[in-house]
């Protein structure tokens, strides 16, 4: 490690996008903080991203900004742009910055907002020069010469300036409070926690990334005539018509929760959970993150982010347009996601289960 990033002790960690992609942060962020004694490390981010700062116990701080150059920003259609928090970080004295993206992203903006906020390290990625924008430039190998799973692709990073970890783990660690209040939950709807049952979270920030309802709902009748094993639908308030329609069609004495469970409440939930079954999306990270095996309905949208350190099966109908790196499918037809049959769906929880009872039963909270 140089001299310089030896001294860094208050360090600005920049991951503008949402959750999942904070959380596939987390194990450069843990690697970046045990380098170094005493080293503090604040989250810039989204506000979908900075609601981990209870859970991540690499973080002492979070910042949250819609930056106008990210996703994020897009669904403002009114108003005025938050401005840049320059003078909130340079309030903070922070000793260097490290810029985390996504190879399709460009670190030169962030750069430029933490220069000006006078942080004297700036770490990030980069395909082009950024001169003095960046205090340490990491020519961007991606995609040209390879694709790295989002993780690697972090911890490549940082291990540039010395950083590395032996625990190569997500981070999210709900609270006593949260498995608590999960627990309750759980036990109201008549299921036991300590027994084996099913989460299922059929929502997605993104429409491309949405395994069809009609298939949903077919996944939830065979799975409750086939494993005879609680269902547990999940999503945010915002999706709790999706989950009702999805309930509803099954025709099977499913449990919904949406709307019902804080981040941390669901962190616990997806912990408690035998097997989880998500859309490529923030809880898929999150049941990765607390060892809860997962099936990934997994849009062919972009390659690198796939359950990371946890036993998991990843389904996907290949297409020629894979990789397309958008939000709405640019073809109208999903059909990376709507060509997975339930029944995959189903085996693929089977194999999970089964795969389970083989292993030694892990402690829950």
């Amino acid at each position: 490690m140089t001299a310089p990033w030896h001294r860094a002790r208050r360090i600005l960690c920049v991951r503008l996008d949402s959750l999942g992609d904070v959380l596939m942060c987390t194990p450069a962020m843990r690697a970046l903080r045990q380098a170094v004694p005493g080293r503090t490390l604040t989250l810039l981010s989204s506000a979908s991203g900075a609601a981990a700062l209870p859970f991540v116990p690499e973080l002492d701080d979070a910042i949250a900004w819609s930056a106008p150059w990210t996703k994020s920003a897009r669904s403002a259609t009114t108003g005025a742009a938050a401005p840049a928090p320059i003078a909130t970080l340079a309030a903070r004295a922070f000793d260097a910055a490290v810029i985390f993206t996504t190879y399709t992203q460009s670190a030169l903006p962030a750069a430029l907002l933490c220069q000006l906020a006078g942080i004297p390290l700036r770490l990030a990625h980069c395909r082009e020069n950024p001169y003095d924008l960046l205090s340490d430039w990491v020519p961007d190998p991606e995609p040209a010469t390879l694709v790295r799973h989002e993780v690697q692709r972090q911890l490549a990073l940082v291990q540039r300036v010395g950083c590395r970890s032996a625990g190569l783990g997500l981070s999210f660690v709900p609270r006593p409070a949260d498995f608590t209040a999960a627990r309750a939950r759980l036990a109201a709807a008549g299921i036991d926690p300590d027994r084996p049952w099913i989460l299922l979270h059929p929502g997605a920030s993104a429409a491309s990334r949405r395994y069809p309802a009609a298939h949903w709902a077919h996944v939830v009748r065979l799975l409750a005539q086939e494993l005879q094993l609680p269902l547990v639908l999940t999503g945010s308030a915002e999706e709790s018509e999706l989950v009702d329609g999805i309930q509803f069609a099954s025709a099977v004495p499913a449990i919904s929760l949406a709307g019902r469970l804080a981040l941390g409440e669901l962190g616990a939930a997806l912990r408690l959970a035998a097997v989880a079954v998500t859309n490529n999306t923030g809880p898929a990270h999150m049941a990765a993150a607390v060892g809860t095996p997962v099936v990934d309905l997994y849009a062919l949208t972009n390659p690198q982010h796939t359950p990371w350190n946890v036993r998991s099966r990843v389904l996907f109908h290949d297409v020629p347009c894979r990789f397309c790196y958008k939000s709405t499918c640019p073809e109208g037809h999903q059909a990376c996601l709507a060509g997975i049959e339930p029944r995959r769906v189903v085996d693929a929880v089977r194999a999970l289960l089964d795969a389970a009872r083989a292993t030694p039963a892990a402690e829950t909270a």
